[in-house]
């Protein structure tokens, strides 16, 4: 869709939205992965069995959880070992792990289970099949979970206050899917239904996960969690740099959640609604102050944004009844003063916007799915080309790049892990083994050398081949605004930590508690339905912004 198309249906500008400075201040909506995953869950009527328990009294052994969905039987395998504390790390370069993880497609037998206790602790380094959907690994919350055995082999209270500030008794530090170390490709099962979505196979996975880790505590302090308390429990995640350039690679399927999230926003704001979604409104405004109020965190700079917010969104909805928010245009009026605060503001707003109408909005996550990359029209007229650059790049124009700081940092994958990191370029060795994250300034190399020619582009190409990726990109965002980051991912203040809040608000994480400008952590699944809720029939969508139990 084009941006004068875009500006017709009263979407947001691209350049206004995919800015990192706002991407890095998303939040989780009901279009997130994770909620639309729970979703088909509660559609399926899906049922989860434990079907292989094998734990020692300390929690150490195997188990196996199944759950159909789609018609298909998905199975998690768990393998938890002893680990000795000074192995203990959420770095990508750990060699070991409390626990190890692998989403099987069917039901696992005995051999299988053989196979998989021998090579899930290996991660990478073990051999997996197309059996094996997705690999993963976590470690406890060592100070939570020994508080929680303790209370229950003590019939003490539980430490409710460590369980709100924490929120979870394992985090994970990587979910892997999509062929990764052997596995299965995503290929073999992206038309399956309830698999559909982006990421659906790991967000199976993570739930999954969740579910074991409320088991394992139970086994070891040996009583039974209130169901309200494990609700409250989701699972922690770490992530770093391997996410970011996901953002970059897949412009197209960037471009397909923007839209979708920007399409919701648009129908939201012009929409009609009765008494009875206008006190949901409240009552979630109500939520999201509580949730900031617990959303507590050691870095200084990024516990400034909550407190400040706190701040901004008691401000903006203060005073907010039921009459008027059904008076003519008010949530659209609603956007526009929140564009007076900070992005932090203005980005809660939306997925608060966006929350209680899941009639208007639940269909574009069908939507969000791209395959496709970006394809070279080598017969583009070079001035349409030209055009094009001047329309929609004037962010890549407009940069110095003889600036120092311009180019100050590279990405590049590292050798022994396969993951990717940042450089200094101008004191650091490695920058000609740079990775191609570098779109901006691609593009204005593109920019710089393009004037003076005419015909098609592929006579160009042939006289300036490293521009081939540029010239794609550029013509992949003319009909798809948003699949571009605009900004320059190799200046000196470029924070990836912007990016992975950006895809992880996609996934459905909340509390980012970012431990650099390089990596988070952050919570997932809290306050989602429980296996046994599914199983009981209870069954609801409404743990947006998730708050501490009564």
């Amino acid at each position: 869709m084009k941006d004068a198309v875009i500006a017709e249906a009263g979407l947001r500008h691209s350049e206004e939205v995919m800015r990192l400075s706002r991407m890095g201040a998303m939040f989780p909506s009901r279009l997130s992965f994770l909620r639309s995953l729970t979703r088909r869950l509660i559609a399926d009527k899906s049922n989860v069995s434990r079907h292989h328990w094998d734990m020692d009294v300390e929690g150490f052994g195997t188990a196996v959880y199944s759950v159909d969905l789609g018609g298909h039987t998905y199975s998690l395998f768990a393998i938890t070992q002893p680990l000795d504390p000074d192995m203990r790390t959420d770095r990508v370069i750990a060699e070991a792990w409390d626990s190890a993880f692998v989403l099987y497609d069917g039901l696992p037998n005995a051999l299988e289970i053989a196979r998989l206790s021998k090579n899930a602790p290996l991660q990478e380094l073990g051999q997996f099949t197309q059996k094996d959907l997705c690999l993963s690994r976590a470690n406890k919350s060592v100070r939570l979970f020994d508080q929680i055995v303790t209370s229950l082999r003590n019939g003490a209270d539980l430490p409710m206050g460590m369980i709100q500030d924490i929120g979870y008794l394992m985090r994970t530090t990587a979910v892997y899917g999509n062929g990764k170390f052997g596995i299965a490709d995503r290929s073999e099962i992206d038309a399956r239904p309830g698999l559909q979505g982006p990421f659906m196979a790991e967000m199976l996975t993570v739930w999954l996960i969740r579910t074991f880790t409320h088991d394992l505590v139970e086994h070891v302090g040996g009583g039974k969690l209130p169901d309200h308390v494990k609700r409250q429990l989701g699972i922690g995640n770490s992530t770093g740099l391997g996410m970011a350039p996901f953002l970059v690679s897949h412009p197209l399927l960037l471009h397909s959640w923007m839209i979708c999230r920007e399409t919701a926003l648009a129908r939201v704001r012009v929409t009609e609604f009765g008494l009875d979604t206008a006190v949901q409104l409240i009552d979630l405004s109500r939520r999201a102050a509580q949730h900031l109020l617990e959303w507590n965190i050691a870095d200084p700079l990024h516990h400034a944004r909550i407190v400040k917010l706190r701040r901004e969104w008691a401000g903006l909805t203060c005073g907010l009844t039921a009459e008027l928010l059904m008076a003519e245009g008010a949530l659209d009026r609603l956007l526009l003063q929140s564009v007076a605060g900070s992005e932090d503001l203005q980005e809660l707003t939306v997925s608060w916007m966006i929350e209680p109408f899941g009639d208007l909005v639940d269909g574009l996550t069908e939507c969000m799915a791209n395959p496709h990359e970006p394809t070279l029209d080598a017969a583009m007229d070079c001035a349409e080309l030209g055009s094009a650059l001047a329309v929609h790049c004037g962010y890549a124009t407009a940069v110095d790049f003889t600036a120092p700081h311009a180019t100050e940092q590279f990405w590049y994958v590292s050798e022994s892990k396969l993951e990717p990191r940042i450089g200094k370029r101008h004191t650091e060795a490695g920058a000609d083994r740079e990775s191609p994250l570098d779109i901006t300034r691609q593009i204005h190399s593109l920019a710089q050398d393009l004037p003076g020619h005419t015909g098609p582009i592929w006579q160009f190409l042939a006289y300036f081949p490293q521009h081939r990726l540029a010239v794609q990109r550029v013509q992949a965002l003319a009909d798809n605004p948003y699949s571009e980051i605009r900004d320059n991912l190799v200046d000196a203040d470029m924070a990836p930590v912007d990016m992975l809040r950006c895809k992880l608000s996609f996934f459905g994480a909340s509390k980012f508690d970012p431990k650099s400008q390089l990596w988070t952590r952050i919570t997932l699944a809290q306050g989602a339905p429980l296996a046994s809720d599914l199983a009981a029939g209870k069954v609801w969508d409404d743990w947006w912004l998730p708050v501490s139990a009564p």
